[in-house]
């Protein structure tokens, strides 16, 4: 497959891709490095999604040859047709203060939220072009190049929506799972081995991941809690919770969504965690 030059992306403006927190160089030299990408709405961010970067991680030390050298959140875009979506710009600063800001190796890429709507494949795509042709990937410490493997990190919710018909292209599954593969988490009320079931094709590049410790936690359940008038309080990072107090942010619910563009159908596959 052709590689991806910078004219295949647009960038919003005045971006830079953020590698503050990438490893270059690699602990062991037997292992291939990896970063791992989760879109989603984030709206807002809560520990559980930053709890499945963790879990990743765990699973990832325990049973694959990958070193973890990076990961990222990188939020939709404001044409994403999403019940309940804040602005980007609020967004992205909660997932930078739920995430960078309480965290050693997380990261947040504004490039999908600042512009037209992108499809999950395009989002990879970029990230492997950014990481690997523009950063020139990872080294090992006595100097060996080593390109860096991009995966999507999601939870079985989406993985279920990737088994329906008509929800995503084969050719954007087949790019998803087959060119960069993807590490699964359990959720709540998502059966996991049902629906791989039909995406057995990709299943060499489909890790899936249980959950130890039950966690329903959802954005969705999050935003009604304050629309209700309940604490939130400890479903969320603290500083998020306060970022949304202080802007009086989710206080009434938003029947209307964005439309995503005519030539992005949402059949095309938006690859977004429904519960976020």
């Amino acid at each position: 497959m052709a590689t991806a030059v910078a004219g295949d992306f647009t960038n919003p403006p005045n971006y830079e891709f953020p590698h503050h927190r990438l490893a270059t160089t690699l602990r062991d030299p037997s292992k291939t490095p990896l970063v791992l990408v989760a879109c989603g709405s984030f709206s807002p961010v809560t520990y559980l999604h930053l709890r499945m970067f963790e879990m990743a991680k765990d699973y990832i030390r325990q049973n694959t040859d990958f070193e973890i050298v990076g990961g990222y959140l990188s939020p939709v875009s404001d044409m994403y047709r999403k019940v309940g979506l804040l602005s980007a710009q609020h967004r992205v600063t909660m997932c930078t203060l739920g995430a960078e800001d309480t965290s050693s190796w997380l990261m947040v890429d504004p490039w999908e939220a600042f512009q037209d709507y992108q499809r999950t494949a395009v989002v990879l795509d970029h990230f492997n072009y950014q990481i690997n042709t523009v950063l020139g990937g990872a080294h090992t410490a006595d100097g060996q190049h080593r390109n860096v493997r991009i995966m999507l990190l999601a939870g079985s919710d989406l993985i279920s929506t990737m088994s329906e018909p008509g929800v995503w292209s084969y050719p954007d599954l087949d790019h998803i799972l087959g060119r960069y593969g993807t590490f699964i988490v359990e959720r709540a009320g998502s059966s996991m081995e049902q629906a791989t079931d039909s995406l057995a094709r990709w299943r060499h590049n489909i890790h899936l991941i249980s959950q130890l410790i039950q966690n329903d936690v959802s954005s969705t359940k999050v935003r009604l809690f304050i629309r209700r008038g309940l604490s939130v309080r400890y479903l969320l990072p603290t500083n998020v919770v306060e970022y949304i107090e202080e802007n009086g942010l989710y206080l009434e619910d938003s029947g209307s969504t964005p439309k995503i563009p005519e030539k992005e159908p949402a059949a095309s596959g938006s690859g977004k965690d429904s519960s976020s």
